[in-house]
Formats: C-alpha cells, structure tokens, sequence
C-alpha cells in the first residue's frame, strides 16, 4: 500500500484538483485506490461526489485512533456510477470524508503522539485485511500545522503542487526543507515523490521563465508531464465528475497527462528520492 500525501504550503494552487486527477486515473486504471480528505474544506470530499451519510468522518476516525474501524467508515465515490466498465466488479475508489471537525488537530504544536493518528488508523486497517488498498491519496491542508504532519508521518511519499510563480516557486522550496527536517525527526522513510507544476499557461512568458527556474532549482524532482490550465476544469469539478470521463478533446487529453503522471509517482527509481537542500 503505498501512501502518498499531496501537499504545498501555498493555497490556491490547485493541490486538490491534482489530488482528483490522479484519482481519476488512478480509477481508470483498475487501481484500488482511497482518498483521505485530510483538508477541514472538504474539498476533495465534494469533488469526488461523496453524499453525506451516517459514517465517521476522518476527524473523528483518528480522534479515535486505537479504536477506529477504518473499513466501516469509508464511503465509495460517486464517480463510480459514471466509470465505464466491461461489466466485470467496480474497481475501488472510496473516500475518508473530510470534515471541519479534523481542524481540531491543525495546529502548530501538535506533539509526537497525536502526529501518528492517522498512521495508526492505516496500520490498524492494513493489519486487519480490511484496507484493500493499493494506494492511498492524502489531500492536505495547504499548511504545516498539524494535519500536513500528521498526513507526513503516515505517508512514504510527498506529492509537491506549484504554480510556477515567484511565491509558488519560493514556496516550494521552504517545503522540501521543512520535509527534510520533518524527516530527521520524525519519519526517516519520507521521501519527495516529486513536484507538480499545475496550472501551467503556455503563451505566458513568466510562466516559461518560472518554469526554467524550477528545473535548475529542483532537478528530476520537477516531474513531467506539467498539467496546463485547464479551462473546462471548474465546470467538471462543479459537476463532482471524473476528468477521464468527461467528454471533449481537452479533457482526454489531460486524462493522459494524468495517467502519465501517476505512472511517475508510482514507478519512480529509489535514486530519485533525494530532497533539494537549498
């Protein structure tokens, strides 16, 4: 089961509609897939057409951490009504709901006991045989309290968003240095499974220089393909619809994209696990 958190610490940057597009291939490809809306928006939640229903959302599950019966309390996602499918059994996408309440746990003080919630309620799941997961989707708060660390200690990976834009860029450097230091403290597996540049304009000269300066600064762990702007994108996640399912050129054409970047994430060489010290 692999475990990969979707992080940056600048907001706006579409963290989450990465974090739908890879789940959106992620379904495509037949791969046993849950979401974990770690964000107090809920975001992911509602893009991925999850209705409200009597379930624990994860606020609660890893409030009760020791206890928590991950299996019962994840809700399969809308999208699979809407997935095409050879009549065979519905692969696997099913969702850990967001919810206000897991604000609780965002905070900056957060200590060593309560950042291993969420991988206590993994590991409880993952022992058990009821977790049939290959990956696991972490969307995070776009912070470093609380949640984004608790999200850290239970993941092997760390999915980087940017834009590429000064601040984004200057961000994005600030987080692979507090990865690196979150790891010699606290969970020396983590690694970078790279960086996404999202919402890239390709008739934009800034975007082209913060492009260039994003490949010298951070090397293979810029991942390709980059995700350009997408102009139909708020139409199809005002719709809580799958991108691979949505009709029209450039919606197949970003499904590919986002095929070949989960393909990266997922197959990337142990050599490329190294963090920008800058």
């Amino acid at each position: 089961m692999q475990v990969v958190s979707i992080s940056s610490l600048k907001g706006g940057v579409g963290k989450t509609s990465v974090t739908l597009g890879l789940a959106s291939a992620a379904l495509s490809a037949g791969i046993p897939t849950l979401v974990i809306d770690l964000d107090p928006h809920a975001d992911a939640t509602t893009g991925l057409a999850v209705r409200a229903s009597d379930v624990l959302d994860i606020g609660h599950l890893i409030k009760g951490s020791r206890k928590a019966e991950l299996a019962a309390n994840v809700v399969p996602s809308g999208w699979l009504s809407a997935h095409k499918h050879d009549g065979g059994p519905l692969p696997v996408l099913d969702v850990a709901m967001g919810s206000a309440f897991s604000g609780i746990y965002d905070r900056p003080d957060l200590g060593r006991r309560d950042l291993r919630r969420l991988a206590t309620v993994l590991a409880r799941a993952d022992r058990d045989g009821s977790a049939p997961y290959q990956l696991v989707l972490i969307d995070c708060p776009p912070s470093l309290n609380g949640l984004t660390r608790m999200a850290w200690t239970a993941s092997s990976r760390v999915l980087l968003v940017a834009e590429p834009g000064l601040f984004s860029v200057a961000g994005t450097q600030r987080t692979l240095r507090a990865i690196e230091l979150f790891r010699t403290e606290f969970a020396p597996a983590l690694t970078a499974a790279g960086i996404v540049a999202n919402r890239v304009r390709s008739g934009s000269n800034e975007h082209t220089y913060r492009l260039s300066e994003m490949k010298t600064l951070f090397g293979d762990l810029l991942l390709s393909p980059t995700i350009p702007e997408q102009a139909n994108w708020q139409q199809i996640q005002g719709a809580a619809h799958p991108i691979h399912q949505w009709p029209g050129e450039s919606a197949k054409s970003a499904s590919a994209l986002f095929d070949n970047l989960l393909d990266s994430v997922l197959n990337q060489s142990a050599t490329r696990s190294r963090l920008y010290r800058g």
